[in-house]
């Protein structure tokens, strides 16, 4: 089994022309539309639609009423400013998304870099969300799959390198080396993640807290809790998959 890191969103382009049709794909955006995702799926949440554009939310809405919008610009809830004349329903805070709220509901999430992350691996045959709420669950599922080869996608900041997003593919490569039967190969770019993450693993929300995005989000007083409630480790034992039509949903 061979381990690769994507570290950065300008790599996401190439994955394109990449024969991904043996491969596991896991994509991080820690702070915070994987970790969303995983939370909303948790409680009770159908299956959510990611797309790249506001636009294409909007056409899903139209189209069916019932769908929840939900998605950010610049960490923030899309207001009808950006959309053309209607608020989302929900931001990007993993936090709004209760039991009560989407609970059986299908939900259409547009944000700056994770859903775009999430198309750009369509092409694998395998494609899950991952966030530390479900880093152990989402290991043990690709070890029973055991495909030959996984890529672990860090969704970054615009077209920066998130520093959480390579903690969280370290922390994952991690696992996998020790649960596996045999030892995997790991490239020059899952090593680098791996020994980031061996220095952050003591104090997971203080290095959350240092990255470009959790002080961005620690600087809002709305959404400050947010970081804490994305270094969870391992609180929701699911696993997170794209299906065949598009949409994340339970497996």
């Amino acid at each position: 089994m061979n381990i690769d890191v994507l570290l950065s969103p300008l790599e996401l382009p190439a994955l394109a022309n990449r024969d991904l049709r043996s491969a596991a794909c896991v994509v991080f955006d820690i702070l915070r539309a994987t970790t969303t995702f995983i939370t909303a799926l948790h409680h009770g949440a159908g299956k959510i639609i990611p797309v790249s554009e506001i636009s294409e939310a909007m056409t899903l809405r139209k189209t069916h009423p019932n769908y929840f919008l939900a998605g950010e610009r610049d960490g923030v809830r899309i207001r009808a400013a950006l959309s053309g004349g209607t608020d989302f329903d929900f931001g990007n805070s993993p936090r709004e998304f209760t039991p009560e709220r989407v609970r059986g509901q299908t939900i259409v999430s547009t944000t700056t870099n994770g859903t775009r992350a999430l198309q750009a691996c369509a092409g694998a045959k395998l494609v899950l969300a991952g966030s530390f709420l479900n880093l152990g669950t989402t290991a043990e599922y690709l070890l029973a799959q055991s495909p030959s080869e996984i890529l672990l996608v860090c969704a970054g900041t615009g077209n920066d390198v998130a520093d959480e997003d390579v903690l969280a593919a370290g922390a994952l490569a991690e696992l996998l080396a020790a649960r596996g039967d045999a030892r995997p190969t790991l490239t020059e770019a899952t090593e680098a993640a791996l020994n980031d993450w061996q220095t952050a693993k003591l104090d997971l929300f203080a290095a959350l807290g240092r990255a470009k995005n959790g002080r961005r989000l620690l600087a809002l007083p709305d959404l400050r809790e947010d970081v804490a409630f994305c270094a969870q480790r391992d609180v929701f034992p699911l696993v997170a998959a794209l299906s065949p039509d598009g949409s994340l949903r339970r497996v």
